[in-house]
């Protein structure tokens, strides 16, 4: 106390003239983080604006898409393009025949690549390495080689013209893939559940659906977009293996709606806007899972 008093009036005037120094690395932050939003909000416009032109091109008629700016907002939205493209185009039907052929071949593929999956990583035996290379050598195999003798194979099993004819090839090309994801995965989880499952009496088909299955539920995300993807926007193989209406898929019908002579370009669109609603609403539920899916298979896989 005595020190302070003994302090002179131009000390004191030089003590309260200092000032702490200033935070610029906390300004440059907030600067930086600000231009990293515009950045990426600048990316979300992209990306996001050719749905919304979509949209705004399946409402309007083919005098207003040909004779107009094509950017332009629509004078009258015309809603019956929708419901012309789902009843006079059939979209409906074939939206039906996407649904049934794509949600099969993502359970049948998820089921049989991870039995296979286990049995390569998990169990021993001789010729599992071999198996292995046996699988991934699909992936080396393009599609286009396998159109002549899938296309005779379907015709003398009469399964020409069926679901089937689709299911079948999808689930042949999506298999090296899936296997090829989940042999890493389960190469990362430990013996030792088995091991103490085995002590408590559990066989190898208990075993591998109420602890191997649960464990391996990101994978099994992992390759259902994958297979999602794949079956839902393939067109090759469903013209060449499907020929009767009943039976067609999505894109097939979309690709029929172009005409020779004519084409009604809002219709058309209502209906690349009806393909594309599941995959958008798909990202939107399960945005999270999708991420998640993918990051962990990058890590793991």
């Amino acid at each position: 106390m005595e020190n302070v008093k003994n302090l002179d009036e131009p000390s004191i005037s030089k003590i309260k003239i200092k000032h702490a120094p200033r935070n610029t690395k906390h300004g440059m932050n907030n600067i930086k983080t600000y231009g990293e939003r515009v950045i990426l909000l600048l990316i979300a416009v992209v990306q996001v604006y050719p749905l919304i032109w979509l949209i705004m091109f399946s409402l309007k008629s083919n005098q207003e898409i040909f004779g107009k700016d094509p950017l332009a907002l629509p004078q009258n939205l015309l809603w019956g393009n929708y419901a012309r493209a789902l009843f006079d185009g059939n979209i409906g039907r074939y939206f039906i025949n996407s649904i049934i052929v794509t949600v099969a071949s993502v359970i049948i593929t998820s089921l049989l690549a991870a039995m296979a999956s286990y049995a390569i990583a998990r169990m021993k035996w001789k010729l599992s390495g071999t198996m292995l290379i046996v699988f991934l050598l699909g992936l080396m195999i393009p599609m286009h080689s396998t159109l002549l003798p899938l296309f005779i194979f379907l015709k003398k099993t009469q399964f020409y013209n069926t679901y089937a004819a689709l299911i079948l090839p999808y689930i042949g090309f999506s298999l090296p893939m899936a296997i090829f994801v989940l042999v890493g995965f389960f190469g990362t989880l430990p013996r030792e559940l088995e091991e103490s499952a085995c002590l408590d009496g559990a066989n190898i088909y208990q075993i591998f659906a109420r602890i191997m299955l649960p464990l391996i539920k990101p994978a099994i995300a992992t390759i259902s977009i994958f297979t999602y993807l794949s079956c839902w926007n393939e067109l090759m193989f469903a013209t060449t293996f499907v020929s009767k209406q009943e039976y067609k898929t999505l894109t097939v019908g979309i690709m029929g709606m172009v005409g020779q002579y004519a084409t009604r370009w809002g219709e058309l669109g209502a209906g690349l806007v009806i393909a594309t609603l599941p995959t958008v609403l798909i990202y939107i539920s399960m945005s999270k899972q999708v991420q998640k899916s993918f990051t962990t298979g990058a890590l793991k896989g």
